[in-house]
């Protein structure tokens, strides 16, 4: 029943391009990067929205800027220009989908917070941080398998899971704890969203590779 905690590749399927750096990447590959880069960025949005601590990324952010004194917004970009450089000795490849990330989202967020549903209760913030973690999981396994490159956070999830052969889920967990904590000690906010993010996103992602490649694995791409 939690054969999804297992996985360790990513699929290739009908939408997998043959390589993440392609000058010509197949049209279906790219219109499904674009929906799961949409969906991701939702996530992330439904968990702000929820008010109840935001992602561990953004806490490490948070740290980053209250040491420095930068605002969050360059506290962030300098982040993510440093999880790339981690890339180097991982080996991975970016490609369209690795830019795709990181402006797609960051306009899914300008956009869809200000209409975002407001949560009055515990309970329902509750349902909205863990529906963000689910949905944000979502849309990152389905942006992974088309295989144009995953963004900064993602890559290092990938590059880790190459060189070690864990899990998927414990490799992403691993990450995400181990940011938790720094941001933390940077002075960061961490709320109780940050810790469902942090446990979640990791089995989120692996349960969602492990469906569709249940549900979509007897396709095969047309070239």
């Amino acid at each position: 029943m939690l054969n999804f905690l297992k996985i360790k590749k990513i699929p290739s399927l009908f939408w997998s391009a043959p390589k993440p750096f392609m000058l010509k990447p197949p049209l279906i590959s790219v219109i499904i990067l674009l929906i799961g880069t949409t969906l991701f960025g939702l996530g992330e949005t439904l968990l702000i929205s929820a008010g109840i601590g935001v992602s561990p990324w953004t806490v490490f952010a948070q740290g980053i800027s209250n040491v420095s004194g930068y605002s969050i917004g360059i506290s962030t970009f300098l982040v993510s220009f440093f999880v790339l450089l981690i890339w180097i000795p991982l080996k991975q490849i970016p490609g369209i989908g690795t830019i795709v990330n990181i402006f797609i989202i960051a306009i899914v967020l300008d956009y869809a917070l200000p209409i975002m549903p407001h949560f009055e209760t515990a309970y329902s913030r509750l349902i909205g941080a863990l529906a963000g973690v689910l949905i944000t999981g979502l849309g990152g396994a389905i942006y992974l398998i088309a295989n144009l490159g995953p963004g900064p956070r993602d890559g290092l999830m990938t590059g880790f899971q190459n060189i070690t052969n864990l899990p998927m889920a414990l490799v992403r967990n691993s990450i995400e704890i181990s940011v938790v904590i720094a941001g933390w000690f940077l002075g960061g906010v961490v709320g109780l969203g940050t810790i469902l993010f942090a446990l979640g996103i990791g089995p989120a992602i692996a349960a969602s590779l492990y469906m569709l490649e249940r549900l979509f694995g007897g396709f095969t791409r047309k070239n």
